[in-house]
């Protein structure tokens, strides 16, 4: 069992920037792959970014891709989404995953989830 919370959510300007942290307790971190998800209004779930164990080969959506980072630290078992230059269709609620397995966990076939971070954005 992995528990996950994620924390850095909020309201920012278009263009503006974010942190997202997700904090995972319970079995060992290094043995997970992590990964970030959101989910807007009305729509489905949708893959955003993951990072192997080791913290190598990150993997990136499109909307993702030149503004986005994931990075993850395995001392304090944390994953970190940096967002910069957000924009309004970026707003969803995000969602932190663990899976031993990259490929499900690019599937969104994970068991594992935290609760969910609002991250809205303004235009």
């Amino acid at each position: 069992q992995v528990q996950l919370r994620e924390t850095g959510g909020g309201l920012v300007q278009a263009g503006g920037s974010l942190r997202l942290s997700c904090v995972a307790s319970g079995r060992t971190f290094s043995s997970y792959a992590m990964g970030w998800f959101r989910q807007a209004p009305g729509k489905e779930r949708e893959f955003v970014a993951t990072i192997s164990r080791g913290g190598g080969r990150p993997y990136y959506a499109d909307s993702a891709k030149g503004r986005f980072t994931i990075s993850r630290n395995n001392d304090n078992n944390t994953v970190y989404l940096q967002m910069n230059s957000l924009k309004p269709e970026d707003t969803a609620v995000y969602y932190c995953s663990a899976d031993p397995s990259t490929t499900r966990l690019q599937l969104g076939a994970s068991d594992y989830w935290g609760q969910g971070t609002q991250v809205t954005v303004s235009s």
